[in-house]
């Protein structure tokens, strides 16, 4: 546990000197930055390889869900993120988090405020893909580009089964227990839907298109988005 600690607190220091290396030229700037682009995914979708490509193709920093909620779970170390904001005088974040709080939460945790900060610290420096944890409830639809990573069941069993080394009936398993969990903690922390359309601007079936297509038309929709944006 500790060790894992240190490898976060690292990469938090570490994200925190390039983003003070980039971000008064990006202000200096007045032209359009790509958006947050927030990847929910089902299990065995291979939403983390999607994410991880896009993030290389479009040169953006990529938070996976270990590192949210490892971030999220230290109030030490999301008070170290949540600095870089005040340095730079960037309002808003908790007036918004505060509304979050009264509009959508079942119950607010230490946890969920923590992982709101850092979300939402995220979007304020952008260029960033932000894979789980329910980032797309937590930012507005201006801030972020949704995504839904979904694919049959029978294909996900299969990805699982062979990524892992392990039997179909053990891969069902993982998956459906896997999918149960991220529906409980949307359901618990957003009072949503974790499967509804509504809530992303894309949908993608991996099951149907390959890795590369599918990273084709999240990019074409980011751009077409960034242009139809006001």
């Amino acid at each position: 546990m500790e060790k894992k600690t240190v490898t976060i607190e690292k990469f938090v220091k570490d994200q925190i000197k390039k983003w003070e290396r980039h971000f008064p030229a990006k202000h200096k700037k007045e032209e359009a930055r790509i958006p947050v682009i927030t990847v929910s995914k089902e299990p065995g979708a291979d939403g983390n390889i999607l994410a991880q490509k896009i993030a290389e193709r479009l040169d953006l920093d990529i938070f996976n869900r270990d590192i949210i909620k490892g971030i999220a779970e230290s109030a030490k170390i999301s008070a170290s993120v949540i600095e870089t904001l005040e340095k730079k005088r960037l309002s808003g974040v908790e007036d918004f988090i505060s509304s979050l709080v009264n509009k959508h939460y079942l119950y607010p945790g230490v946890y969920l405020e923590h992982l709101m900060k850092v979300v939402c610290t995220i979007a304020e420096h952008g260029r960033a893909v932000i894979v789980g944890r329910g980032a797309n409830f937590i930012l507005p639809p201006e801030k972020r580009f949704s995504v839904r990573i979904v694919a049959p069941l029978d294909v996900r069993i299969q990805n699982i089964a062979r990524r892992f080394d392990v039997s179909a009936e053990e891969a069902k398993r993982r998956v459906i227990r896997r999918e149960s969990r991220r529906s409980a903690f949307i359901r618990q922390s957003f009072n949503a839907d974790i499967s509804d359309p509504l809530h992303y601007d894309l949908t993608i079936t991996t099951g149907k298109l390959s890795i590369e297509s599918a990273v084709e038309a999240v990019i074409g929709a980011v751009m077409v988005s960034l242009v139809d944006t006001p």
